[in-house]
């Protein structure tokens, strides 16, 4: 085998199913922040320890750290001899199949062989299909988490995966809490097909507690859901259970003072915030929650006419409570610049509240630069920079701009519907001022046109171009929308 060639044993390897086959890949994800969160969830005490250990080996190969992986692999593999003893092999196929990859990019081709030879023995007995893999849930359900912890990009494929899963295996709980998680986490976000249907994760949240009462992370879940649904008794209830259960779980922790949060609860939420982070300092998740809760009060200081006085003691916690926001939103995204996008926007928005315009418009800045992340996001930062542009910096076209950007992203999003509704109130509120106002007439136009009104657009756009006649963006619009409407007509 050493003396075989490399390209036949990679054709054998592309054959796998296993972390270095799958979607995520260098150019998709950031790989310092995919090492932060793993480390987190590691920390956090998950359930799922074998499979992060498996993906950890993945990231570290990636950025050339070989013997760290094969020692992460190694350790996934004791997790799973001594959690898994009846059904090792089965839940051994990524493992050994990313052993084989890590191996293979090390030069070392006799060793990915024999992972290979394993991977055979294996797998025979359980598929028809290829010689080195078997689809059969453990690989569907590892595959569903493995792209939960990549990106929110890879949320809709990791919910098929677990949905395969449980067509084998119904009632699996791992896989109905990982099916369960990737719901609740789509419809959190405005714009996707399961934020129209946000009961979808609770049903599965109900069947994970009734095959394992004490699952305290399905119990939070379900206490956010419920509350959501102001179904309060219940969701409290959960929520004394959950933490009466694993009273110091940093999971359970977390979602436990975000249900406190928001039922106003700030004290006992940063209580229980703090005990998470003695356990777990790193944790974003835990900084950018406690930012959350001091925003909160400060948001109450800011109103209260005595915190503008240097001499009132509320100002001075005013001051700390500045400072506190600063310290926890920063901690938050210090190593997942490319991902934590609300915690820097959060940021931002408190340097501004406190007159910080420059530092506002360096994140702001940076924060437009960013390619390949969520259309939601795109439209988010784009909304809160023109917000910012048009109030506190009095730049109307560096505003507009934005606007447009943001609702120029098809994605249907609340975002993207106060973008519009930011275009529409500026545009009428110059035109009631002057009727000629050709940058206003434009915005109309793009406006209509977006809308899908042709007629009102093209009729905006000439208005425009009478009092800006070699604007080459009406003149292209003009004529995009003509032959729109030829081509429409022709057919």
């Amino acid at each position: 085998m050493s003396n075989a060639p490399r390209d036949l044993l990679k054709e054998k390897l592309d054959q796998l199913q296993c972390h270095f086959t799958w979607g995520p890949q260098k150019e998709t994800i950031d790989l310092d922040d995919m090492m932060y969160r793993l480390q987190d969830a590691m920390d956090l005490g998950v359930k799922y320890q074998a499979e992060c250990h498996n993906q950890l080996a993945f990231v570290n190969c990636l950025q050339g750290n070989c013997e760290e992986a094969i020692q992460n692999l190694k350790e996934a593999e004791e997790i799973l001899k001594e959690n898994h003893k009846d059904e090792f092999q089965r839940k051994s196929i990524i493992t050994y199949g990313n052993f084989a990859w890590v191996h293979y990019h090390m030069g070392q081709l006799a060793e990915a062989q024999s992972y290979l030879d394993k991977l055979e023995m294996i797998c025979k007995p359980l598929t028809d299909g290829p010689r080195y893999t078997a689809m059969i849930p453990e690989v569907y359900g590892e595959k569903g988490w493995s792209l939960i912890r990549s990106s929110v990009q890879y949320y809709e494929e990791a919910k098929e995966c677990f949905a395969k899963a449980l067509e084998e295996d119904p009632d699996n709980t791992e896989w109905i809490m990982g099916y369960a998680t990737v719901l609740f986490r789509l419809e959190s976000f405005s714009g996707t097909p399961e934020s129209r249907e946000r009961s979808q994760s609770v049903k599965h949240l109900r069947r994970v507690l009734e095959l394992d009462p004490g699952d305290s992370v399905a119990m939070v879940l379900l206490a956010l859901k419920l509350q959501e649904f102001k179904q309060k008794k219940e969701a409290n209830k959960l929520v004394e259970q959950a933490l009466h259960k694993t009273p110091d779980f940093p999971y359970v922790l977390r979602y436990a003072a975000k249900f406190c949060r928001l039922e106003g609860d700030v004290e006992k939420a940063v209580g229980l915030l703090k005990r998470a982070l003695k356990i777990t300092p790193l944790s974003a998740f835990l900084h950018d929650q406690i930012a959350m809760c001091y925003k909160i009060r400060l948001d109450e200081l800011i109103g209260n006419p005595r915190s503008r006085n240097p001499r009132n003691a509320a100002f001075k916690q005013k001051t700390e409570l500045f400072n506190q926001c600063k310290y926890h939103l920063g901690k938050a995204f210090e190593h997942r610049p490319r991902s934590a996008i609300k915690s820097q926007l959060d940021f931002a928005g408190i340097c501004v509240k406190n007159g910080e315009y420059s530092k506002a418009k360096e994140i702001y800045s940076n924060l437009e630069k960013l390619d390949d992340i969520r259309p939601e996001n795109i439209q988010r930062i784009c909304l809160q920079a023109g917000s910012f542009e048009l109030h506190q910096r009095r730049s109307e076209s560096d505003a507009i701009r934005l606007f447009l950007k943001g609702l120029k992203v098809e994605y249907e999003s609340n975002e993207r519907k106060w973008c519009h509704e930011k275009l529409k109130r500026w545009a009428d509120r110059k035109l009631c001022r002057n009727p000629c106002d050709s940058k206003a007439l434009g915005v109309k136009g793009f406006l209509y046109q977006l809308d899908g009104n042709k007629a009102k657009a093209i009729e905006y756009f000439e208005k425009a171009l009478e009092f800006d006649s070699g604007n080459e963006e009406y003149l292209n619009a003009l004529c995009e929308l003509s032959l729109s409407i030829q081509e429409h007509n022709d057919a």
